[in-house]
């Protein structure tokens, strides 16, 4: 398992192109707590109720996974015929039924699910083993922010199954149950998502004996932005940028069986990585500067969209220009507006007009809670985006401004009795998780406005943090720590 471990470790940036490309839409949280893995083709799955570890698997053909969500019920159907070593077969079919509840008015959504009907026999060698009962009961919590929706939540379940051994006057009819108890935990944004999930099971058989096995799974999309040289010479561009999204899953299964057979097994897969090239920039002020690469990236990445040549990257970040940028970067979802006799025909803002091209992320940002005005009515749209204010919108956004101390703590920065009480949560937190930094003085210089330049650079960052670090935290620190 270690070399597969040793890939969680690799950091990634993961970009992905806002205008041209869908985001993730992924449910969240399996119910099924098998530790399958699986991709665009293949399945395979671990048994171990012969008291050896059996490997299923099937592809496409042999599998249908089904949801269906209406009126608040979210079913979710699984249909498959597998095969393993020496003829060995599972037939599955199982529905699960939950309750979903959108709490709306905090951001939030609950799913709490039983199974509905289920059948399934393992065949494995002579001995045929029929679920004969099945109890389950899930819930899973979700927090939708603007940046990124987290959620977490738990499975127990116990199966019952019935087999035969011996034949004729010999045979002996047994049982045995598993009791199951699973957790997970996830995300999901514009630019990645990963999902894991710790299962605890426990064989107890009719005749006294017991197994016991562990899987720990995780699954995890990311997308990876590549630099790629033109290989033409003469051409009017030197190289570009382009996106590959990929998909891994991973299982590792340890178990402690009846039999006497100890040991660990594991499965993993990868599905199909897809590649798509961006715009290139071609700005011609950025030669030798600092921020010259993040400003390219986040300008292919369509997060900027300045049509001139000229960056103009020492000037300072207009607080439009920020704001925008950030709900570009978080795929705020803006939808052109319909027309109606309904429609809104006043600005949230006294000092934005509403024709603006960049308006409907400045009302969505508002709406959501990412940024607010200079004032009630005014927004100052031009004024210069300041440090303080951008470390506020960065963990608004990500929805993080509540793990913050206690009021009443200071800071770290010398500087800290400049920090303004609205921004103080933001300038600890953006600080904790390595999106901002003091000066070599140890200043946070908090009403210091941020350049074009510097803006780019923690925008950059704020990137990197949405997918290497919630993909480390998700995926690395549960498997090496549970």
């Amino acid at each position: 398992m270690q070399k597969h471990w040793s890939k969680l470790v690799l950091v990634v940036l993961a970009i992905f192109v806002i205008s041209s490309i869908t985001p993730f839409h992924v449910s969240a949280a399996s119910l099924e707590t098998t530790g399958a893995v699986k991709n665009e083709y293949t399945y395979e799955e671990a048994v171990f109720l012969s008291g050896a570890p059996v490997i299923f698997k099937g592809t496409s053909k042999d599998i249908k996974i089904s949801q269906k969500e209406s009126k608040g019920k979210l079913t979710e159907t699984y249909s498959m015929k597998l095969m393993g070593s020496n003829g060995a077969t599972l037939t599955r079919n199982i529905a699960y039924e939950s309750d979903v509840v959108d709490y709306a008015s905090i951001g939030q959504k609950t799913s709490n699910g039983e199974v509905k009907k289920y059948t399934e026999k393992i065949t494995i060698g002579s001995i045929t083993y029929s679920l004969v009962d099945y109890q389950f009961s899930q819930g899973t919590v979700t927090d939708n922010r603007a940046a990124s929706d987290y959620y977490s939540g738990n499975v127990i379940s116990r199966k019952t199954y019935a087999f035969e051994t011996g034949k004729g006057k010999n045979a002996v009819q047994n049982t045995v149950t598993i009791d199951t108890d699973s957790r997970h935990a996830g995300y999901e944004n514009f630019w990645g998502a990963t999902e894991t999930q710790i299962t605890e099971s426990v064989y107890s058989f009719s005749d006294g004996k017991t197994s016991h096995v562990k899987n720990r799974l995780s699954t995890s999309k990311s997308r990876v932005l590549n630099y790629e040289e033109n290989l033409g010479t003469l051409g009017s561009f030197e190289g570009g940028y382009a996106v590959v999204s990929e998909k891994d899953v991973i299982s590792e299964y340890t178990y402690n069986l009846s039999s006497g057979q100890k040991g660990t097994l594991d499965l993993d897969t990868e599905y199909m990585p897809t590649i798509e090239r961006l715009i290139i920039p071609k700005f011609r002020d950025l030669t030798s500067h600092y921020a010259k690469e993040a400003i390219e990236k986040l300008y292919s990445l369509g997060i900027y969209s300045d049509s001139s040549n000229f960056f103009s990257p020492n000037t300072p970040m207009k607080r439009i220009d920020f704001t925008t940028a950030i709900g570009k970067a978080v795929d705020l979802r803006v939808f052109e507006e319909k027309k109606s006799k309904k429609a809104p025909t006043t600005s949230v803002f006294k000092d934005l007009k509403r024709t603006l091209n960049d308006y409907s992320y400045i009302e969505s940002a508002l709406n959501k809670g990412i940024i607010k005005g200079v004032s009630a009515d005014y927004f100052m749209p031009d004024g210069a985006i300041t440090r303080a204010q951008a470390a506020t919108i960065f963990v608004r956004a990500l929805g993080l401004e509540n793990r913050a101390p206690n009021p009443g703590y200071l800071t770290k920065f010398t500087d800290d009795n400049q920090i303004p009480n609205y921004a103080r949560d933001g300038i600890y937190i953006a600080n904790e998780l390595g999106l901002m930094i003091g000066d070599s003085a140890g200043r946070f210089n908090p009403n210091k406005p941020l350049t074009r330049a510097e803006a780019s650079v923690v925008l950059e960052r704020f990137l990197k943090y949405l997918e290497d670090d919630l993909k480390q935290n998700y995926r690395d620190d549960i498997l090496f720590f549970n």
